[in-house]
């Protein structure tokens, strides 16, 4: 029987998970789209909104950003990520990347003078 319990816990998991991927999808493509159809959420999208909004994008890049984030939290979900990343966290994971911004040059210029 702890065999069944074990295989019926991950199946909630996995619908859960799937569950909680759509509310997320649907929740990008409102604020995309910039127009909500709902007045109901659940915690953890209230959570992702004022997330959002405390990383104030700047409106010409916002949509562009919030696609690739969206595109970003299903890959992850897709690999057992519980729950989706907030946009600043994969913000903070972008500014790692091999791409270096014109202010990061200029901070690391800086930082290998100082050595």
């Amino acid at each position: 029987m702890g065999a069944d319990k074990g295989i019926k816990d991950m199946l909630v998991e996995t619908l859960d998970s799937e569950a909680r991927l759509n509310r997320f999808n649907r929740l990008m493509q409102e604020l995309i789209r910039g127009s909500m159809n709902r007045n109901t959420f659940q915690p953890w999208e209230i959570q992702i909104l004022l997330d959002i909004d405390a990383c104030q994008i700047r409106e010409p890049v916002k949509r562009e950003t919030l696609r690739r984030y969206q595109k970003a939290v299903q890959r992850a979900m897709e690999k057992g990520a519980p729950t989706p990343l907030r946009l600043s966290e994969y913000l903070n994971g972008k500014k790692g990347s091999p791409v270096p911004s014109v202010a990061a040059s200029s901070t690391e210029e800086a930082g290998s003078s100082a050595e």
